[in-house]
């Protein structure tokens, strides 16, 4: 074992960096084991595009928000875009990317990524290449893990603006809606409204409807509380309804890009109550700045377990935290679904039990 590759594709995410430190200081101190990081994703590993790193290049780096690497989640090797005489067409640039990694002399390539990423690594792995997967996403919504390091950096975040929310909400008297991200699942919605004290969370895992949202806002102006905070994630969707889409982006492995249920939701409740109603949409903040403690340490140790994967030939697997432990899982089980809020679980229940409703009853 002499080299390794290791790649950061799809949506930045808080503690990236802090993977990509924990890799290189772990391959090279412990294992001698040099290290290259291709640039912007797979992008980076069609065009041959990359950079040595040393011990240097990734110091002081396991705070920094982002990637030192880049990324994109346009630019899939099995179906690469590219330009021609003014014409874009896709094609099967996996072989190229593979020729790459010989010529470099590889021994391996780390993935850090969500499903998307990680299912174009099994696909490599799949064509012989040496795959360790790192999950990674703000949405917390990969199988087999029970955290991805971003999740809690983006709930933080989430927190902090229902904070700040609460504040102009009680002094004007208005419902305030907080739209966060999250693609199908609810996992970010749900922790920072419980965290947060929202009065609503809405989520895809439980349809809403109208009705019960105006009851909740007008029970509470009836006890004096002229005001109500309600968090919604991007991917709900009210009862006969179909998702707010925003785009679509041809050339992407996730084309679908969620965003307007916020403002779709704020609609009927000042269609049906007269009660003002302001949306705030977090977006890209959620993916920004430094990672909270907790995805320091975790994107670290998910650093170190994929070098140690790499040097026990654990490959086809993805790190994955179970309980206390990292473990290895296969990457073909991390990718059969994503994970979804369970309706029915203890912290579903525990929030209802405070007096948040779901819009469901």
């Amino acid at each position: 074992m002499s080299k390794i590759g290791v790649l950061t594709g799809g949506g930045d995410c808080p503690g990236l960096n802090a993977v990509i430190r924990a890799i290189t200081k772990k391959a090279i101190s412990i294992y001698d084991i040099e290290v290259y990081g291709f640039l912007d994703g797979f992008k980076g590993l069609v065009n041959n595009n990359y950079i040595k790193l040393d011990l240097l290049r990734v110091s002081g780096i396991g705070h920094l928000g982002g990637t030192i690497l880049g990324t994109t989640n346009r630019d899939n090797p099995f179906e690469f875009y590219s330009i021609k005489n003014g014409i874009e067409f896709k094609s099967d640039q996996s072989d190229q990317a593979i020729e790459n990694m010989k010529k470099l002399g590889l021994d391996a390539l780390i993935v850090i990524g969500g499903d998307g990423s990680l299912n174009i690594a099994l696909k490599f792995y799949e064509k012989g290449v040496n795959i360790i997967g790192v999950p990674k996403t703000i949405d917390n919504d990969l199988m087999c893990t029970d955290v991805t390091f971003g999740f809690n950096t983006a709930v933080n975040t989430a927190s902090d603006a229902i904070d700040k929310l609460h504040t102009t909400a009680e002094s004007h008297h208005r419902v305030m809606i907080l739209e966060v991200m999250g693609r199908y699942a609810g996992w970010i919605a749900l922790h920072a409204g419980i965290s947060g004290g929202a009065d609503v969370i809405l989520i895809p895992e439980i349809q809403y409807e109208a009705e019960y949202i105006i009851n909740k806002i007008r029970s509470r102006y009836e006890k004096n509380k002229k005001f109500s905070i309600i968090v919604i994630a991007e991917g709900a969707t009210g009862k006969n309804q179909d998702m707010a889409i925003q785009k679509v982006v041809d050339n992407s492995h996730d084309p679908i890009r969620l965003g307007g249920i916020g403002n779709r939701l704020a609609k009927e409740i000042e269609e049906l109550t007269d009660i003002e109603t302001r949306v705030t949409v977090l977006g890209h903040l959620q993916r920004g700045g430094s990672p909270v403690p907790y995805d320091r340490i975790l994107s670290t140790r998910y650093g170190v377990a994929a070098v140690k994967s790499v040097v026990d030939q654990k490959y086809g697997n993805m790190v994955s935290l179970q309980g206390t432990e990292i473990v290895n899982i296969p990457i073909t089980e991390a990718v059969k679904d994503i994970k979804r809020v369970e309706p029915n679980s203890h912290l579903v229940e525990s929030a209802r039990s405070l007096g948040i409703s779901f819009g469901d009853r």
